[in-house]
């Protein structure tokens, strides 16, 4: 099954220039959906983690199903001011302006190793972001999955070191 047959694509949207997969279409498609899950569980096989972490919202979408799949816990990383308890925040620059996400203070405990999985990699600002937080309460980033990476924007090139995949390359 080719997954960018299953993925619209909207132009001009957010802003004109340009071009936005739009996931939607993919999520609504029963045999699309279960397809990219399967992919993407089945690139982290033989990677050693503890835990998945997904950003809000569509990492929350791919990063809980990886999780069950691989029998691991999921850890939701949030728009600021989102969470109850005591948090770590970072703030980051997206293509259109910045933005800060947080996650709880207590969500990786020193050593653990963890997976980072999100929709869709652009510029690499949000990943780094929390590749920063990760690292500073001391985990390990073992991997950093996306359903789509956007090759022309580079992202790659912001994780220098860290084994990225993606299922979709644009």
């Amino acid at each position: 099954m080719d997954l960018k047959d299953k993925i619209r694509n909207i132009q001009d949207f957010p802003q004109e220039g340009v071009l936005f997969r739009d996931i939607t279409t993919l999520l609504k498609d029963a045999e699309g959906m279960k397809e990219a899950i399967d992919q993407m569980t089945a690139k982290l096989e033989g990677v050693d983690f503890d835990l998945v972490l997904g950003p809000e919202s569509r990492g929350f979408i791919f990063g809980m199903p990886v999780a069950y799949n691989m029998g691991k816990g999921f850890v939701p990383v949030r728009k600021a001011g989102k969470l109850p308890a005591e948090v770590v925040s970072k703030e980051y620059a997206l293509e259109y302006g910045t933005a800060t996400i947080e996650m709880h203070k207590d969500a990786i405990q020193p050593g653990q190793k963890v997976v980072i999985v999100d929709d869709l990699m652009a510029t690499g600002g949000t990943a780094k972001a929390i590749v920063e937080m990760v690292e500073e309460m001391g985990g390990e980033v073992a991997a950093l999955l996306f359903l789509i990476e956007l090759d022309f924007l580079e992202g790659r090139k912001v994780l220098p070191g860290y084994k990225v995949d993606s299922v979709i390359h644009y």
